[in-house]
């Protein structure tokens, strides 16, 4: 059995260098370095002191990046019993005391963690990732999470950034965001929504 585990490095910030484990590559895709550098380019300083959730976070490296670079908090939520041990793992090795995790179902939690925050004076970016690989009940994955976006009814949301395979349809408005642009890097895309203007 090979041991030698898939990995990625933080990219820069306080833990710039250190190695996060990721799950294996049949249940999680590892956001690629190059799509996780175009994010925080565009977030840049914008991330500091701003809450961070990341929904389908597989290994975390998103949410953990974020931390690294000054984000208040990061709040992560993975279904998959063995990514969200190792999305545990690499929340110790980075700062627990900044990780709030939950095994649980994006769906469900992620409208029940917003409106925990609904009230906090802090600025949230909602980043959702769901899985590409249509494995068996996940046909509407991305209907659904359009339409949890299309639900949030709070005011304190800084961004939203939906990874996505390149190909999809992307909707211009979702309930009270729309669409500011959309960055592609082969398979994945990045897009971008803020409050409508």
């Amino acid at each position: 059995m090979k041991t030698d585990r898939p990995t990625t490095k933080i990219i820069a910030g306080t833990y710039k260098g250190k190695v996060l484990e990721l799950p294996s590559l049949d249940v999680t895709r590892s956001s690629k370095s190059m799509l996780k550098e175009s994010l925080f380019n565009v977030l840049q300083f914008d991330i500091i002191d701003k809450i961070f959730i990341e929904s389908f976070a597989g290994s975390g490296s998103i949410g953990l990046e974020a931390i690294s670079r000054g984000a208040k908090r990061a709040y992560f939520i993975e279904l998959d019993k063995k990514s969200y041990q190792i999305l545990l793992k690499n929340c110790k090795l980075i700062d627990i005391e900044k990780c709030q995790t939950i095994q649980g179902n994006t769906f469900v939690q992620t409208p029940l963690i917003l409106d925990f925050l609904r009230n906090s004076k802090d600025e949230i970016v909602l980043y959702v990732d769901p899985p590409f690989d249509y494995r068996e009940g996940m046909e509407d994955i991305y209907k659904k999470s359009f339409h949890m976006i299309e639900e949030i009814t709070a005011t304190n949301i800084f961004m939203i950034v939906v990874e996505h395979v390149s190909s999809l349809e992307i909707p211009e408005v979702l309930g009270k965001f729309s669409l500011d642009k959309t960055r592609k890097f082969g398979k994945s895309a990045l897009s971008y929504y803020s409050y409508t203007k």
